[in-house]
């Protein structure tokens, strides 16, 4: 009996790797990921910040007490785009070069109101491990996706 229990336990022996052999690719692609979704939810969050600081700092400047309504001139929303991107307005004259290609902002005045500023910061994320899914039949599947924060706020 001691040798038919010893017989079956042989043949059990190299389950446990083949099995691990199989469970290994799921497990890194699922580390992978949530590597990514945290990497992806980082960017939003930078994107969020730099939105924020940007309407704070156009809504500060963009009020014209003479006319009593907002104003953004073309050198208030370079320099707005900047603080969106790089954390720091430029110095005046300011010019686009040497913005990022993947990013856009937008600086506006709210329609409908005198005293109200929108800020909207898009980016095109794009995963590090793969830029597309491959298809079998038909196009391949695209990774990339834009993230878009916007962000409004009452002129000073």
């Amino acid at each position: 009996m001691e040798f038919h229990w010893c017989k079956r336990a042989q043949r059990q022996q190299g389950v446990a790797i083949v099995e691990f052999t199989l469970a290994l690719p799921l497990l890194l692609l699922t580390l992978l990921a949530f590597g990514e979704l945290g990497r992806m939810l980082y960017q939003y969050n930078s994107l969020l910040q730099g939105s924020r600081d940007a309407a704070r700092f156009v809504a500060s400047r963009a009020w014209n007490a003479t006319l009593g309504k907002v104003e953004v001139s073309p050198d208030l929303e370079c320099m707005t785009k900047y603080v969106a991107v790089y954390g720091a307005p430029s110095t005046p004259p300011c010019s686009l070069t040497g913005m990022p290609a993947n990013t856009t902002v937008q600086v506006t005045k709210l329609a409908g109101t005198n005293d109200h500023v929108q800020v909207t910061v898009s980016y095109v994320f794009s995963p590090l491990i793969a830029s597309g899914l491959p298809a079998f039949v038909g196009n391949s599947v695209a990774l990339n996706f834009p993230l878009v924060a916007t962000t409004v706020m009452r002129a000073l």
